[in-house]
């Protein structure tokens, strides 16, 4: 049998900083394409009520998973508070926040310009390496963390990651 070499990705900072660092460079080019791609091209009020239909669940699901967090929320991939949290999103997906945040983008993309989908997908890149290195930092913290992966197969979108 033929092992695969595992390449640790390196925590960019004491607490992960470098990683928020990153996701904030591009949620700002995100919000810079879809500004630029509206005034250049204002879309039609179909496009425009799906995009907002489709940004305003990617919000919801973001504040419904940060809310389900509460103090343990922080940008950083080394975790705070007392344990995993299971409840809300958490049951179905462990990156919930993520998720939203994505949709959100995709609903920019949608309502603004299709544009906004290449630093969206750049931001999706991301997150999937930020959450392995949370996901070992979350495993290091707490010992009912590989339990929990086991049981919420999903990072970020079930049935896909």
């Amino acid at each position: 049998m033929r092992r695969v070499a595992v390449v640790e990705l390196p925590d960019l900072g004491r607490r992960g900083g470098g990683w928020v660092a990153g996701q904030f460079v591009l949620l700002g080019i995100i919000v810079v394409t879809a500004w630029w791609g509206y005034r250049d091209s204002p879309p039609e009020l179909p496009r425009l009520a799906l995009g907002g239909v489709v940004a305003v669940a990617g919000a919801a699901a973001m504040i419904w998973a940060a809310a389900a967090l509460g103090s343990a929320l922080v940008p950083w991939p080394r975790p705070v508070g007392e344990g995993v949290v299971r409840e809300g999103p958490y049951r179905w997906v462990r990156h919930p926040i993520y998720s939203g945040g994505l949709l959100l983008c995709l609903g920019a993309a949608v309502a603004a310009t299709w544009w906004v989908v290449l630093p969206t997908a750049a931001l999706a890149l991301l997150w999937a390496l930020k959450c392995r290195v949370e996901e070992r930092m979350l495993a290091t913290a707490f010992s009912g963390y590989a339990a929990y992966c086991a049981a919420v197969r999903w990072r970020m979108v079930p049935g896909v990651y």
